[in-house]
């Protein structure tokens, strides 16, 4: 398959694994193959957030590998994807690819992105920062990392928990250049002073 169908998605134990989750249904929809790999403690959090199995994250993925299994292809630079989407990122592995010492293929996959000089987008889970996390993002940014917590938009009006969790998803998905229609976009569904659904002035 061809580069523009392919991503790598990441999950790992922070909280927030809904947000891979709904990246894996979205990429479904868009028709975008999907390269999975979850650690250990996001199976954890799989079941304590979502009542989730580990085979029921598999159902969603086109390959799902394990994170010791740092033969993949995805642990290749000639395995060609559009990048690679961590969502969750926790602190730990977040520490991990910054150091490019890493320790399974969750990390191993991410590093190859960076070298590759593909697209990696970090959806950091922390709060509040201290000056060393702060720091850590810096040294990413500079290596060519996206961070992407996943905040609120709050111009979008949301309405459910669903549409704080869409917009977020769906604003990564941007970034890979993939146009999920659950995105909401000012100037467009939203504009200034209307409601998303309001009717236009005629």
């Amino acid at each position: 398959m061809s580069e523009a169908k392919r991503l790598i998605v990441g999950l790992s134990g922070a909280s927030g694994v809904i947000y891979g989750i709904r990246a894996l249904e979205a990429l479904d929809q868009l028709g975008v193959e999907t390269h999975v790999v979850a650690s250990k403690a996001a199976e954890m959090t799989l079941g304590y957030e979502m009542g989730m199995k580990p085979a029921e994250l598999k159902a969603r993925a086109d390959f799902l590998y394990q994170p010791p299994d740092v033969g993949a292809p995805i642990a290749s630079g000639s395995f060609r994807t559009l990048g690679m989407l961590i969502a969750p990122c926790s602190v730990r592995t977040m520490s991990e690819i910054a150091t490019g010492v890493t320790s399974n293929l969750l990390t191993r996959a991410a590093d190859v992105v960076l070298k590759e000089r593909r697209l990696l987008v970090l959806m950091v889970r922390e709060t509040p920062f201290h000056l060393g996390h702060l720091r850590t993002m810096t040294q990413l940014a500079e290596m060519g990392a996206v961070i992407l917590p996943p905040l609120p938009a709050f111009y979008a009006h949301p309405k459910s928990v669903d549409d704080i969790v869409n917009q977020s998803v769906g604003r990564a998905l941007d970034l890979f250049g993939l146009d999920w229609d659950a995105t909401k976009r000012w100037g467009e569904d939203i504009r200034e002073g209307r409601r998303p659904g309001a009717a236009r002035r005629s």
